[in-house]
């Protein structure tokens, strides 16, 4: 067991500073493009426009705010988790303050996502929340508010 785990050392050795990245990234990336996805550009109206329709539905206030919010706040929160790191190698405290308040906004849009949009995953033996992708950007959301760059 242990020679396997030192041949796997041996090889995974000079991945080892770009292994952190990938969650970040992942995350940043995701979050920004969901964001992005919903702008009010001409090409993305309609996404935009289903949004504002669905909140109005659901009788939340001022749907187009909501709907700008969510939208800025998904891109910000996905450029924040990559600037915090990209910072936190030249001001390491900065860095770690960023990408904790952006893995806070992920964890608050999710919670927000999953209370409106999937209420119904937590009221039934539903197994949809813990196969969904709403479940795993929460958690990374949860691990970067949480750990930051440590």
């Amino acid at each position: 067991m242990k020679k396997l785990n030192d041949i796997l050392d041996t090889i995974t050795k000079p991945f080892m500073n770009l292994v952190p990245w990938l969650p970040r990234l992942a995350l940043g990336i995701a979050f920004f493009f969901h964001g992005y996805g919903k702008l009010p550009a001409p090409f993305m109206m309609e996404e935009q426009h289903r949004m504002v329709t669905w909140f109005e539905s659901i009788f939340m206030p001022m749907p187009e705010l909501l709907v700008n919010m969510v939208i800025f706040g998904e891109m910000l929160a996905g450029i924040g988790i990559i600037l915090g790191g990209i910072i936190g190698l030249f001001a390491s405290q900065l860095g770690h303050l960023l990408t904790r308040i952006s893995g806070l906004l992920v964890v608050i849009i999710m919670i927000c996502a999953l209370y409106i949009a999937h209420a119904d995953w937590f009221t039934t033996l539903s197994t949809k929340f813990v196969t969904s992708e709403q479940m795993f950007l929460l958690v990374l959301g949860l691990f970067f508010a949480v750990r930051g760059n440590k």
